[in-house]
């Protein structure tokens, strides 16, 4: 039977994924709210939208939906004419179904009465809103309500609870490991209204319907709410940026800012419970705004190319820049970061253990242990090309967070320089999204044949919601890697 929804890797090429593009939400961030609703600054929508997410859908449609652009490709590329082609609620929206808009199927499931009436219900004790704007939201139809969970806004002087401006990281709201769904158990109260609005998505639209008894959700420890009132804040996080299906039967787990140490305890435990994988990595980072997810600070570009910010690497050991010199105790010098990495393997006589002294031994590890490359084809590419304060810098505007649509082949942002700079080094092609575009259009190049190449993207509004390709990208079916 052919699967419908299926990741055993991070490279394998990428058939099928879920996106929500930017909505009215992000042009309703205030400055005062910015960094409470996780964003580090304002951003202007309409270039976000026209000069850099628009293209990001047309690539990945090219790679996903080739259909689409032979049958639709003028319409893209009027965009500037009309955009409706683009527009989840209009008739005329490109409505894939393998790049799929997260608000087409939120709109979907408002059609089920009663899906509708829990969510609504479900949205409102969230949000503390009154009976009677309840029974408003109830009269509304399903594109006008979808619109209202996203923005908040009920009519045009009227918000009636904040947006959900990151709900465009459609990674964080949950994980596809082999056919089972790992949904999202977020940690800052802006994203609850989107865990809520997935779970219903996850359970009630028919895209999942063969899926539904492999969806796993993580609960809390019992009798967690007799905790004192201090500590009661959710003890079992977990965000998609903190979890990479990095090989068949291997999943690896982030311990940050966002994923707790319970969850990524609670997951392990579920998924060897259920076979799900027989190995789990564990990687520890600092609870820091700088990173956020593991996917922050390293992702898979090829089978046996990963990109990483040095510090969690092992040429931290050999030249490293972070380091704080206290004078009181002489020339002793203090590691600014540290991490800590264990895999645990699953076998026949139980739970065997293995721990990595960085997080670059690790991806080594995975590429020649799981995935079947000699140890001299290993390449990292450091963040900044291991140059300070490039390293940092470029990290800040996710460097390390691109997204492979085909094994070799990533989406990055154009501004990390130095990055891209080190790609090349180890023979990578930079290519810059509209020059690929017209190459695709003008059947100069194809994405099969397509290899080595960072396609790198206009970043100078989406940068500042600090999230890359990865984030901003759920896969549901990637190949395998032979």
């Amino acid at each position: 039977m052919k699967k419908n929804i299926y990741v055993e890797n991070e490279t394998g090429f990428l058939r099928k994924l879920l996106i929500h593009s930017p909505d009215s939400g992000l042009g309703k961030v205030v400055p005062s709210k910015a960094q409470d609703w996780l964003f580090e600054d304002i951003v202007h929508l309409d270039t976000i939208r026209k000069k850099e997410y628009d293209l990001y859908i047309q690539i990945l449609l090219y790679f996903l939906d080739p259909e689409i652009m032979k049958n639709r490709g003028e319409e893209f590329q009027s965009t500037y004419a009309n955009r409706d082609i683009y527009q989840p609620e209009k008739p005329s929206y490109f409505n894939s179904d393998k790049v799929i808009e997260l608000q087409r199927l939120l709109m979907d499931i408002l059609k089920i009465s009663n899906v509708k009436e829990q969510l609504v219900a479900s949205v409102c004790a969230l949000e503390s809103c009154s009976y009677a704007i309840q029974q408003q939201l109830l009269k509304l139809n399903e594109g006008k309500l979808a619109k209202v969970f996203l923005s908040g806004v009920l009519s045009e002087n009227q918000m009636i609870f904040p947006p959900v401006p990151n709900f465009i990281f459609t990674r964080d709201i949950g994980i596809v490991i082999h056919d089972h769904i790992l949904l999202n158990k977020p940690k800052k109260e802006a994203r609850k209204r989107e865990a809520l609005l997935a779970k219903y998505i996850f359970h009630h639209h028919p895209l999942f319907e063969n899926h539904r008894s492999n969806i796993i959700e993580l609960e809390e420890f019992q009798n967690h709410f007799l905790l004192p009132t201090e500590e009661q804040e959710s003890i079992v996080t977990i965000e998609g940026g903190d979890v990479m299906m990095v090989a068949p039967g291997h999943v690896m787990i982030g311990v940050s800012e966002r994923t707790s140490q319970e969850a990524a305890s609670e997951a392990t435990k579920v998924l060897f419970e259920k076979n799900v994988v027989q190995k789990v990595s564990i990687v520890k980072i600092p609870k820091k705004r700088d990173y956020m997810h593991i996917d922050t600070v390293f992702t898979q570009v090829k089978k046996n190319v990963w990109v990483i910010l040095g510090e969690f690497a092992i040429l931290q050991r050999e030249e490293n820049p972070y380091q704080i010199i206290d004078h009181s105790l002489g020339e002793k010098s203090l590691h600014l970061n540290s991490t800590e990495v264990i895999q645990f393997i699953q076998n026949l006589d139980g739970i065997v253990t293995k721990r990595f002294d960085c997080v670059e031994s690790l991806l080594r590890d995975i590429c020649v242990e799981d995935l079947g490359c000699r140890p001299e084809e290993v390449k990292m590419v450091y963040s900044g090309n291991k140059k300070f304060p490039y390293d940092v810098r470029e990290q800040w505007t996710d460097s390390c967070n691109l997204l492979a649509i085909k094994d070799g082949v990533a989406l990055a942002y154009d501004r990390n320089d130095h990055t891209l700079e080190a790609f090349k080094e180890i023979g990578f092609s930079i290519m810059e999204g509209e020059e690929l575009l017209e190459k695709f259009r003008t059947q100069q190049l194809s994405p099969e044949n397509l290899e080595d190449t960072i396609i790198i993207m206009p970043s100078a509004e989406l940068s500042r919601a600090r999230g890359g390709f990865h984030c901003m990208s759920m896969p549901l079916l990637r190949d395998s890697l032979h």
